[in-house]
């Protein structure tokens, strides 16, 4: 059963045209199913008031729908998370009169130039978006799983469920998991694909996971569940930002910013900038409030919340 996670973005409740609504919050998941193939739909339904939002849906995804209303800074901020993200495939829909050579130049350099521009019909969007789900290659195999947490609850008679996306490896029941940041471990007791009971969840499956030996209290967002012994945790990075063109505001000392990776989004201080010879790609240390779990090697989206209409400084690799 192969899955698609895509992030809608346009607005407020356009994904109950394409799925069927499931876990709201801060994000909306909407599920789509034909036969073995299955789509989660991911909402930022607190965005454009706050950038998190927008930051975790497409962090879970694999690709986007990008509905355009008008040529708005929230457009230009989508567009720019999405390139950031590194969000190659999608689907660009155009609303009220607006034209492709309008958006084309906006686009331009992004890797949002290279998603297919289709019309306003959802009908067409399901069956694309299944025929993309039915080309995922879903591979289970013997590199340890990793599950990024993004809700956690306890569910009567079950215990403590969270909700979560495979980001690498293959997770299986009874399976022994560190829960990082942090000293706690757990075990599966069960796993959910798209309400189905399944015995492993691998690469981009969309998971809840029943555990033992642990609280729902005891997990939060932004967490992971791992097998692998390569993660590490920390709460200071030093690095190049790769600053994102149309970002004007040099990076400082003490700048206050916040970090995403995973489901993470922790707020932070720029304790110094080493190299401001580059502005479009500083070496900076920055601390966090709290650690984080990261692959050496991931990227992480640097934000910085006052500074106006776009909010996304650019990109950083964790080391």
């Amino acid at each position: 059963m192969p899955n698609l996670n895509v992030v809608v973005l346009g607005p407020h409740g356009y994904a109950k045209t394409v799925g069927k609504a499931g876990t709201e919050s801060d994000i909306t998941f909407y599920n789509l199913k034909k036969g073995e193939d299955t789509v989660t739909i991911i909402e930022p339904s607190r965005y454009p008031e706050r950038v998190a939002p927008l930051y975790y849906s497409v962090a879970m995804s694999q690709s986007a729908i990008l509905v355009v209303d008008g040529i708005t800074p929230e457009f230009g901020e989508c567009v720019v998370m999405l390139d950031c993200a590194g969000i190659k495939s999608g689907y660009v829909i155009l609303r009220n009169y607006i034209d492709q050579s309008q958006v084309n130049p906006l686009i331009k350099g992004t890797v949002v130039e290279n998603y297919t521009f289709i019309e306003e019909d959802s009908i067409v969007l399901r069956e694309s978006l299944l025929a993309d789900a039915a080309g995922v290659r879903r591979e289970v195999s013997d590199i340890p799983g990793t599950v990024m947490v993004d809700h956690h609850f306890n569910v009567k008679g079950i215990g403590t469920v969270i909700l979560g996306s495979v980001v690498k490896g293959t997770i299986r029941t009874h399976d022994s998991v560190k829960v990082l940041p942090g000293e706690k471990k757990a075990q599966i007791r069960s796993i959910q694909r798209h309400d189905d009971d399944c015995s492993n969840a691998t690469e981009g499956d969309r998971v809840g996971l029943a555990l033992k030996n642990i609280t729902a209290d005891e997990i939060d967002r932004g967490q992971i569940m791992t097998t692998d012994e390569s993660i590490k945790t920390g709460d200071s990075f030093k690095g190049r930002v790769s600053v994102v063109r149309y970002w004007n505001t040099p990076l400082k000392d003490s700048m206050v910013v916040h970090l995403g990776h995973w489901m993470s989004y922790v707020s932070g201080r720029i304790d110094t900038v080493a190299d401001e010879s580059d502005p479009k790609n500083p070496e900076v240390v920055i601390s966090l409030e709290k650690e984080i779990a990261y692959f050496p090697g991931d990227k992480a989206i640097i934000h910085h919340l006052d500074e106006g209409k776009l909010r996304v400084v650019g990109t950083m690799i964790l080391e």
